[in-house]
């Protein structure tokens, strides 16, 4: 955040406003384009619901943190974006590291130093909290029988998940080292979008099939605000590439194959089990 701040507070002072003539150069068609591969930025927030366990109050810090979170990266992006295509012309940053670029362009050399630094520390920060989110689904899942037992075990003294924090760990970078940046990054957009989607499917299920049930946080204009989640999240996956669709394709088929087979297997060691303490109680 610090290092955000301090882009935007040097930044600010080196914007020529006809940068900023078309201000919108490729149209609406370009924005919707760019918004399936922006949504990314975006995904953070999700992170917040895996720890609802672990929040004293969670009915009512979760919509708070999730709602905070939204606003005050939304707000800071729309700075962000404001002030370096301010400094730089917009054709001129398609470069791995804008901000650094464009301070360079400008003559602040030692900011932008400061600015890669804090780049790397920043992409650190990141891991961890998307590590912390992934862990504590893998947990969950196990702890519901939809994964193998091993992804719930935690740690004696800090009653962490350990065997889950390894392999997303080690799954995490082995995809980023063998999978090209751009291609993942629409990757994980697609999944999410789809998972946004299932969430808004389940919120309009549930509030059909259970309206007694017992709400911390009741979401609002329930079923409008759920189907235009779905068409949005439909539409914005309709935008990325044919080749995100076909990795997606790949990893959804070996994802279903592998949580059917171990579906299959528990549900063959149950049928056992039972069959077993059917005749042992006979």
């Amino acid at each position: 955040l610090s290092v955000i701040l301090l882009f935007i507070i040097v930044g600010i002072f080196y914007v020529r406003p006809e940068n900023w003539d078309p201000f919108i150069p490729f149209g609406w068609k370009g924005v919707l384009a760019g918004t399936a591969t922006v949504f990314f930025a975006f995904l953070g927030f999700d992170a917040v619901a895996t720890a609802a366990e672990e929040v004293k109050k969670p009915q009512r810090d979760l919509p708070i943190g999730i709602i905070v979170s939204l606003f005050v990266c939304t707000l800071l992006y729309v700075i962000v974006s404001l002030v370096l295509t301010g400094m730089v012309p917009y054709h001129l940053l398609n470069v791995s590291d804008a901000m650094a670029f464009a301070l360079h362009a400008v003559g602040q050399n030692l900011v932008a130093g400061v600015i890669s630094v804090g780049a790397i520390a920043g992409i650190t920060t990141v891991i961890f909290v998307y590590l912390y989110a992934t862990v504590r689904v893998l947990f969950s899942m196990s702890r519901d029988r939809l994964l193998p037992k091993p992804f719930s075990v935690v740690h004696s003294h800090s009653q962490a998940p350990v065997f889950s924090t390894w392999i997303a760990g080690f799954t995490g970078a082995a995809i980023a080292g063998f999978i090209d940046l751009r291609a993942l990054s629409n990757l994980v957009n697609i999944g999410a979008l789809l998972t946004f989607v299932m969430v808004a499917l389940s919120v309009i299920v549930l509030r059909k099939t259970h309206p007694n049930l017992q709400r911390g946080f009741k979401a609002p204009l329930v079923p409008y605000l759920p189907i235009l989640t779905i068409a949005c999240c439909i539409f914005l996956m309709t935008r990325l590439a044919l080749e995100t669709w076909l990795y997606f394709s790949i990893w959804m088929i070996i994802g279903l194959s592998i949580y059917f087979i171990y579906k299959m297997k528990r549900q063959k060691d149950s049928h056992q089990e039972q069959k077993y303490m059917m005749k042992k109680a006979n």
